[in-house]
Protein backbone atom coordinates (compact mmCIF):
# COMPACT_ATOMS: atom_id res chain seq x y z
CA UNK A 1 0.00 0.00 0.00
CA UNK A 2 0.97 3.62 -0.42
CA UNK A 3 1.06 5.03 3.11
CA UNK A 4 1.52 8.41 4.74
CA UNK A 5 3.03 8.29 8.24
CA UNK A 6 2.48 11.57 10.10
CA UNK A 7 4.96 12.17 12.90
CA UNK A 8 7.22 9.63 11.20
CA UNK A 9 10.38 11.29 12.47
CA UNK A 10 9.33 10.81 16.09
CA UNK A 11 9.95 7.85 18.36
CA UNK A 12 7.11 5.41 17.64
CA UNK A 13 6.35 6.85 14.20
CA UNK A 14 9.90 6.29 12.94
CA UNK A 15 9.83 2.64 14.00
CA UNK A 16 6.46 2.15 12.32
CA UNK A 17 7.64 3.85 9.11
CA UNK A 18 10.74 1.66 8.96
CA UNK A 19 8.77 -1.51 9.69
CA UNK A 20 6.09 -0.75 7.09
CA UNK A 21 8.69 0.00 4.43
CA UNK A 22 10.45 -3.24 5.28
CA UNK A 23 7.16 -5.08 4.80
CA UNK A 24 6.94 -3.79 1.23
CA UNK A 25 4.71 -0.73 1.60
CA UNK A 26 5.49 2.58 -0.11
CA UNK A 27 5.96 4.95 2.82
CA UNK A 28 6.05 8.75 2.83
CA UNK A 29 6.72 10.59 6.09
CA UNK A 30 5.09 13.89 7.02
CA UNK A 31 6.53 15.67 10.07
CA UNK A 32 6.94 19.25 11.27
CA UNK A 33 10.32 18.51 12.94
CA UNK A 34 9.12 20.06 16.22
CA UNK A 35 10.26 17.02 18.17
CA UNK A 36 11.40 14.50 15.55
CA UNK A 37 14.81 13.89 14.01
CA UNK A 38 15.46 13.94 10.27
CA UNK A 39 17.96 11.08 10.45
CA UNK A 40 15.21 8.75 11.73
CA UNK A 41 13.74 8.60 8.21
CA UNK A 42 16.74 6.83 6.74
CA UNK A 43 16.13 6.79 2.98
CA UNK A 44 12.37 7.27 3.17
CA UNK A 45 10.92 10.41 1.54
CA UNK A 46 10.04 13.19 4.00
CA UNK A 47 7.71 16.17 3.67
CA UNK A 48 8.14 18.86 6.33
CA UNK A 49 4.67 20.19 7.14
CA UNK A 50 2.15 20.60 9.95
CA UNK A 51 -1.04 18.51 9.84
CA UNK A 52 -3.00 21.74 10.27
CA UNK A 53 -1.74 22.95 6.88
CA UNK A 54 -4.65 21.40 5.04
CA UNK A 55 -3.68 22.54 1.55
CA UNK A 56 -0.14 21.15 1.81
CA UNK A 57 -1.22 17.86 3.37
CA UNK A 58 -3.99 17.26 0.83
CA UNK A 59 -1.46 17.97 -1.91
CA UNK A 60 0.93 15.40 -0.46
CA UNK A 61 -1.84 12.81 -0.21
CA UNK A 62 -2.83 13.38 -3.82
CA UNK A 63 0.71 13.60 -5.23
CA UNK A 64 1.81 10.33 -3.62
CA UNK A 65 -1.56 8.66 -4.31
CA UNK A 66 -1.81 7.69 -0.64
CA UNK A 67 -4.21 4.87 0.22
CA UNK A 68 -4.07 5.01 4.04
CA UNK A 69 -2.66 7.24 6.79
CA UNK A 70 -0.98 6.26 10.03
CA UNK A 71 -1.32 9.25 12.32
CA UNK A 72 1.39 9.62 15.00
CA UNK A 73 1.89 13.40 14.86
CA UNK A 74 1.14 15.31 18.04
CA UNK A 75 2.34 16.21 21.51
CA UNK A 76 2.70 13.47 24.11
CA UNK A 77 3.92 14.64 27.52
CA UNK A 78 1.44 14.46 30.38
CA UNK A 79 3.12 17.11 32.54
CA UNK A 80 3.45 19.56 29.66
CA UNK A 81 -0.21 19.06 28.80
CA UNK A 82 -1.19 20.02 32.35
CA UNK A 83 0.99 23.14 32.14
CA UNK A 84 -0.17 24.19 28.66
CA UNK A 85 -3.43 22.45 27.75
CA UNK A 86 -4.27 24.78 24.86
CA UNK A 87 -1.12 23.74 23.02
CA UNK A 88 -2.10 20.08 23.36
CA UNK A 89 -5.63 20.59 22.10
CA UNK A 90 -4.34 22.70 19.21
CA UNK A 91 -1.73 20.16 18.15
CA UNK A 92 -3.54 16.91 18.87
CA UNK A 93 -7.17 17.75 18.18
CA UNK A 94 -6.57 20.60 15.73
CA UNK A 95 -3.91 18.60 13.89
CA UNK A 96 -6.21 15.60 13.58
CA UNK A 97 -9.07 17.73 12.27
CA UNK A 98 -6.75 19.31 9.72
CA UNK A 99 -5.53 15.89 8.62
CA UNK A 100 -9.08 14.58 8.25
CA UNK A 101 -10.04 17.55 6.10
CA UNK A 102 -6.96 16.99 3.94
CA UNK A 103 -7.89 13.32 3.61
CA UNK A 104 -11.44 14.27 2.59
CA UNK A 105 -10.15 16.59 -0.11
CA UNK A 106 -7.77 13.94 -1.43
CA UNK A 107 -10.28 11.11 -1.26
CA UNK A 108 -8.37 9.08 1.34
CA UNK A 109 -10.64 7.35 3.84
CA UNK A 110 -8.46 4.96 5.88
CA UNK A 111 -6.59 5.94 9.04
CA UNK A 112 -4.78 4.22 11.91
CA UNK A 113 -4.62 6.56 14.89
CA UNK A 114 -1.94 6.54 17.57
CA UNK A 115 -4.03 6.74 20.72
CA UNK A 116 -3.02 6.09 24.32
CA UNK A 117 -3.87 4.30 27.54
CA UNK A 118 -4.18 7.82 28.96
CA UNK A 119 -7.77 7.83 27.67
CA UNK A 120 -8.70 5.56 30.61
CA UNK A 121 -7.48 7.86 33.37
CA UNK A 122 -7.13 5.94 36.66
CA UNK A 123 -9.48 2.98 36.10
CA UNK A 124 -10.66 0.69 38.89
CA UNK A 125 -10.25 -2.47 36.81
CA UNK A 126 -6.80 -3.87 36.06
CA UNK A 127 -5.86 -5.11 33.51
CA UNK A 128 -7.91 -2.55 31.61
CA UNK A 129 -10.34 -3.84 28.97
CA UNK A 130 -11.36 -1.74 25.96
CA UNK A 131 -14.85 -1.60 27.45
CA UNK A 132 -13.62 0.42 30.45
CA UNK A 133 -15.03 3.96 30.61
CA UNK A 134 -12.92 6.67 29.03
CA UNK A 135 -12.12 9.04 31.89
CA UNK A 136 -8.82 10.78 31.09
CA UNK A 137 -7.32 12.75 33.96
CA UNK A 138 -5.05 15.14 32.05
CA UNK A 139 -5.27 17.25 28.87
CA UNK A 140 -3.05 14.84 26.92
CA UNK A 141 -5.42 11.96 27.60
CA UNK A 142 -8.46 14.13 26.93
CA UNK A 143 -7.03 15.20 23.58
CA UNK A 144 -6.58 11.56 22.56
CA UNK A 145 -10.10 10.67 23.69
CA UNK A 146 -11.48 13.63 21.72
CA UNK A 147 -9.79 12.45 18.53
CA UNK A 148 -11.09 8.94 19.08
CA UNK A 149 -14.59 10.40 19.38
CA UNK A 150 -14.15 12.40 16.20
CA UNK A 151 -13.00 9.30 14.31
CA UNK A 152 -15.85 7.22 15.72
CA UNK A 153 -18.36 9.83 14.54
CA UNK A 154 -16.71 10.17 11.15
CA UNK A 155 -16.76 6.39 10.73
CA UNK A 156 -20.46 6.28 11.68
CA UNK A 157 -21.10 8.91 9.00
CA UNK A 158 -19.30 6.78 6.41
CA UNK A 159 -16.48 9.29 5.97
CA UNK A 160 -13.54 7.19 7.20
CA UNK A 161 -12.54 3.73 8.29
CA UNK A 162 -10.47 4.07 11.46
CA UNK A 163 -8.47 1.95 13.89
CA UNK A 164 -7.49 3.59 17.19
CA UNK A 165 -4.58 1.87 18.93
CA UNK A 166 -4.41 2.64 22.64
CA UNK A 167 -0.88 1.75 23.52
CA UNK A 168 0.59 1.73 26.91
CA UNK A 169 4.21 2.71 27.69
CA UNK A 170 6.28 2.56 24.52
CA UNK A 171 9.88 1.68 25.34
CA UNK A 172 13.03 0.11 23.96
CA UNK A 173 15.21 0.56 20.89
CA UNK A 174 16.18 -1.36 17.78
CA UNK A 175 18.22 -4.51 18.25
CA UNK A 176 20.95 -3.01 16.07
CA UNK A 177 21.17 0.04 18.35
CA UNK A 178 20.69 2.51 15.49
CA UNK A 179 17.20 3.77 16.35
CA UNK A 180 15.80 4.62 19.76
CA UNK A 181 14.18 7.10 22.10
CA UNK A 182 15.64 10.60 21.76
CA UNK A 183 13.51 13.35 23.28
CA UNK A 184 14.68 16.83 24.29
CA UNK A 185 13.99 17.24 27.15
CA UNK A 186 13.55 13.63 28.19
CA UNK A 187 10.73 12.77 30.59
CA UNK A 188 10.27 9.02 30.09
CA UNK A 189 11.43 6.66 32.79
CA UNK A 190 13.90 4.35 31.04
CA UNK A 191 15.99 6.94 29.15
CA UNK A 192 16.05 9.17 32.25
CA UNK A 193 17.19 6.24 34.35
CA UNK A 194 19.95 5.24 31.94
CA UNK A 195 21.14 8.83 31.61
CA UNK A 196 21.43 9.10 35.40
CA UNK A 197 23.38 5.84 35.54
CA UNK A 198 25.72 6.91 32.75
CA UNK A 199 26.40 10.36 34.17
CA UNK A 200 26.58 9.33 37.82
CA UNK A 201 23.64 11.56 38.68
CA UNK A 202 20.93 10.94 41.24
CA UNK A 203 17.75 9.57 39.69
CA UNK A 204 14.46 11.03 40.92
CA UNK A 205 11.57 8.63 41.45
CA UNK A 206 8.43 10.74 41.09
CA UNK A 207 6.16 9.77 43.97
CA UNK A 208 6.09 7.01 46.56
CA UNK A 209 2.44 7.26 47.62
CA UNK A 210 0.71 5.57 44.69
CA UNK A 211 -1.83 2.86 45.46
CA UNK A 212 0.56 0.10 44.35
CA UNK A 213 2.50 -2.62 46.23
CA UNK A 214 5.70 -0.57 46.58
CA UNK A 215 4.15 2.91 46.36
CA UNK A 216 5.57 3.76 42.93
CA UNK A 217 3.60 3.99 39.68
CA UNK A 218 3.02 0.75 37.76
CA UNK A 219 3.08 0.73 33.96
CA UNK A 220 2.78 -1.79 31.14
CA UNK A 221 5.93 -1.40 29.02
CA UNK A 222 5.71 -2.45 25.38
CA UNK A 223 8.64 -2.63 23.01
CA UNK A 224 8.42 -0.12 20.20
CA UNK A 225 9.14 -2.81 17.60
CA UNK A 226 6.07 -4.71 18.80
CA UNK A 227 4.07 -1.51 18.42
CA UNK A 228 5.31 -1.13 14.85
CA UNK A 229 4.11 -4.62 13.93
CA UNK A 230 0.73 -3.94 15.54
CA UNK A 231 0.26 -0.82 13.40
CA UNK A 232 1.04 -2.84 10.28
CA UNK A 233 -1.57 -5.43 11.25
CA UNK A 234 -4.12 -2.74 12.03
CA UNK A 235 -4.20 -1.81 8.35
CA UNK A 236 -6.01 -5.06 7.67
CA UNK A 237 -8.70 -4.14 10.21
CA UNK A 238 -9.72 -1.20 8.04
CA UNK A 239 -11.05 -3.67 5.48
CA UNK A 240 -13.19 -5.48 8.06
CA UNK A 241 -14.84 -2.83 10.20
CA UNK A 242 -15.39 0.96 9.99
CA UNK A 243 -14.15 1.63 13.54
CA UNK A 244 -12.00 -0.29 16.02
CA UNK A 245 -10.32 0.70 19.29
CA UNK A 246 -7.75 -1.73 20.69
CA UNK A 247 -5.27 -1.85 23.55
CA UNK A 248 -1.62 -2.53 22.76
CA UNK A 249 0.18 -3.80 25.83
CA UNK A 250 1.55 -6.92 27.48
CA UNK A 251 -0.84 -7.45 30.37
CA UNK A 252 2.07 -7.22 32.83
CA UNK A 253 2.92 -4.13 34.84
CA UNK A 254 6.22 -3.06 36.39
CA UNK A 255 6.65 -0.45 39.10
CA UNK A 256 9.26 2.28 38.83
CA UNK A 257 11.32 0.56 41.52
CA UNK A 258 11.14 -2.76 39.66
CA UNK A 259 12.45 -1.12 36.50
CA UNK A 260 15.19 0.60 38.54
CA UNK A 261 16.28 -2.67 40.14
CA UNK A 262 16.28 -4.52 36.79
CA UNK A 263 18.42 -1.78 35.25
CA UNK A 264 20.88 -2.04 38.13
CA UNK A 265 21.17 -5.80 37.60
CA UNK A 266 21.78 -5.44 33.85
CA UNK A 267 24.27 -2.61 34.29
CA UNK A 268 26.00 -4.32 37.20
CA UNK A 269 26.01 -1.23 39.37
CA UNK A 270 23.94 0.72 41.84
CA UNK A 271 22.05 3.75 40.57
CA UNK A 272 21.74 6.54 43.12
CA UNK A 273 18.11 7.51 43.56
CA UNK A 274 15.80 9.65 45.64
CA UNK A 275 12.07 10.18 45.92
CA UNK A 276 10.50 13.37 44.61
CA UNK A 277 6.96 14.68 44.35
CA UNK A 278 4.54 12.74 42.19
CA UNK A 279 3.69 14.32 38.86
CA UNK A 280 0.30 15.92 38.34
CA UNK A 281 -2.03 13.87 36.19
CA UNK A 282 -0.26 10.52 36.69
CA UNK A 283 -2.54 7.53 37.47
CA UNK A 284 -1.45 4.79 39.88
CA UNK A 285 -1.53 1.80 37.55
CA UNK A 286 -1.99 1.29 33.81
CA UNK A 287 -1.90 -2.32 32.60
CA UNK A 288 -3.58 -3.49 29.41
CA UNK A 289 -5.98 -6.33 28.87
CA UNK A 290 -4.65 -7.92 25.69
CA UNK A 291 -7.50 -10.28 24.84
CA UNK A 292 -9.03 -8.14 22.08
CA UNK A 293 -5.84 -7.49 20.11
CA UNK A 294 -5.01 -11.21 20.18
CA UNK A 295 -8.49 -12.10 18.95
CA UNK A 296 -9.02 -9.26 16.48
CA UNK A 297 -5.67 -9.13 14.69
CA UNK A 298 -3.78 -12.16 16.01
CA UNK A 299 -1.16 -9.92 17.59
CA UNK A 300 0.87 -10.47 20.73
CA UNK A 301 4.10 -8.68 21.72
CA UNK A 302 7.24 -10.80 21.34
CA UNK A 303 9.96 -8.31 22.41
CA UNK A 304 8.35 -6.72 25.46
CA UNK A 305 9.99 -8.49 28.39
CA UNK A 306 11.38 -5.70 30.59
CA UNK A 307 14.90 -7.13 30.36
CA UNK A 308 14.76 -7.17 26.54
CA UNK A 309 13.46 -3.60 26.55
CA UNK A 310 16.21 -2.42 28.90
CA UNK A 311 18.98 -4.26 27.05
CA UNK A 312 17.98 -2.65 23.75
CA UNK A 313 17.74 0.76 25.43
CA UNK A 314 21.16 0.34 27.04
CA UNK A 315 22.67 -0.45 23.62
CA UNK A 316 21.00 2.56 22.01
CA UNK A 317 22.08 4.95 24.76
CA UNK A 318 25.64 3.63 24.77
CA UNK A 319 25.83 4.40 21.02
CA UNK A 320 23.94 7.70 21.19
CA UNK A 321 24.84 9.63 24.31
CA UNK A 322 23.28 12.77 22.84
CA UNK A 323 22.52 13.62 19.26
Amino acid sequence: MRLLVTGGLGYVGSFAARHLAGAGHEVTILDDLSTGHRRAAGKLPVVIADCRDVATVSGVLSHHRIEAVLHFAGLSLVGASVADPAAYYAANVGGSLGLLEAMRRAGVDRIVFSSSAAVYGNPSTQPIPESAPLAPMNPYGRSKAMVEGILRDAAAAGQVRAACLRYFNAAGASRSGDLGEDHHPETHLIPRLLAAAREGQEFTVHGKDYATPDGTAVRDYIHVEDLAEAHARALTLLEKTPFTALNLGTGRGYSVLEVLQTAETLLGKKIRSKFGARRSGDPDTLVASTNECKKTMNWSPINSNIEVILKSSILWHSNNVRS
